[in-house]
């Protein structure tokens, strides 16, 4: 064979070191480095015990080798796949997003992936979803829960499943929960209506089913009754969140012989519609809204809102999930974060003459 011919098996770009054909391995990368396995293995998990220079030279090896850690032996030695699932309600919803988000960098903080979907506000398709993430041996659950009764996620826990609940509380059984303060949220934004003269103030809220909207409407109430202020049945209206729903609800509170002077919406969704609403009215109407929302504050007046922290939300239930499968937690907690009133002017708008 001529001495220009290069044999099909021996191309010239091969690695030394590397095994063709086979993914480079931990003694690969040793041997290319001029280190121990011991040496390799600390740098690519991270622990300490290593120069600089050392790990400059294990750092290079792995790059030029194209090495990635397998993953499979770890599992098999801890019993862990290193992925975590997350039952949202709606992706599409852009109070999930930086919740979404918080999850996945602490997943990633942990060497875990995330592995979301959503349930539609459906209870059965929330069942299917989680236990079918636990089908595929997630680590553990953080749920968004559509339904009210999670018995069915009490066999998973008991076989070592971490699961928390984050926005909504479990249903039927004990579990970590991650919550938002929506009472105190609430009737601190309603109060903050009727510190501006307000009386008639309208309530438009999301299913009464759901635990967010009971409790937003609770706040609703007590910061009413607080003030000595008798509710009418006509100012409060909870349901779908459909624009449809929202604009028959709102024009009804806006209209007749006692209308409403402000109005405090149960969420995002509500807020956008009645913002829609009471632009075509005749004289301003005050509003405060739950749950901010992009470009409120450049809207003229700015929308006055209760704002809950999504990220926070999403980061401390994730680190919770986490150190349950640590094994550092005992006993199941309620955790609940503040929410924050930020004015905006939409609120401080003085009832119409």
């Amino acid at each position: 064979m001529p001495e220009t011919t290069r044999r099909a098996d021996r191309p010239a770009d091969r690695l030394p070191g590397a095994r063709y054909g086979n993914r480079p391995t931990m003694k690969d990368v040793a041997a290319r480095a001029g280190v121990g396995l011991k040496t390799v293995s600390r740098v690519v998990n991270g622990e300490p015990g290593v120069t600089p220079d050392t790990e400059r030279r294990v750092q290079e090896a792995i790059d030029a080798l194209g090495f990635r850690r397998n993953d499979s032996a770890r599992v098999l030695r801890k019993g862990r796949t290193a992925s975590i699932g997350l039952v949202l309600e709606d992706l599409a919803d852009p109070f999930y997003g930086p919740l979404s988000r918080a999850v996945e960098e602490v997943a990633r903080a942990h060497g875990a992936l995330l592995i979301n979907g959503s349930s539609a506000e459906d209870p059965d398709r929330e069942q299917e979803l989680a236990l079918a993430l636990c089908a595929r041996r997630v680590d553990g659950l953080v749920v968004i829960p559509a339904g009210d009764d999670h018995r069915y996620l009490e066999p998973e826990i008991r076989a070592g499943v971490a699961t928390v609940f984050v926005d909504r509380p479990a249903g039927r059984i004990d579990a970590d929960v991650v919550l938002s303060d929506n009472f105190g949220g609430a009737r601190d934004g309603v109060a903050h209506l009727i510190a501006h003269g307000h009386r008639r103030i309208g309530f438009i809220g999301d299913m009464p089913g759901i635990h967010t909207a009971a409790e937003r409407l609770r706040g609703y109430r007590a910061a009413m009754e607080d003030a000595g202020i008798p509710v009418e049945d006509a100012w409060t209206s909870l349901g779908a969140t459909d624009p449809e729903r929202v604009r028959r609800a709102a024009e009804e509170m806006l209209s007749g012989s006692s209308p409403v002077t402000a109005v405090f919406t149960g969420n995002n969704r509500v807020t956008v519609t009645v913002i829609r609403v009471l632009a075509e009215q005749a004289r301003p109407v005050a509003l405060v809204g739950f749950d901010d929302f992009e470009l409120a504050d450049l809207l003229q007046p700015g929308i006055t809102v209760v704002a809950q922290d999504a990220a926070a939300l999403g980061r401390t239930a994730a680190e919770r999930l986490f150190r349950q499968l640590d094994g550092t937690l005992v006993a199941p907690e309620r955790i609940e974060l503040p929410a924050r009133l930020i004015t905006r002017g939409s609120g401080e708008l003085p009832p119409a003459a």
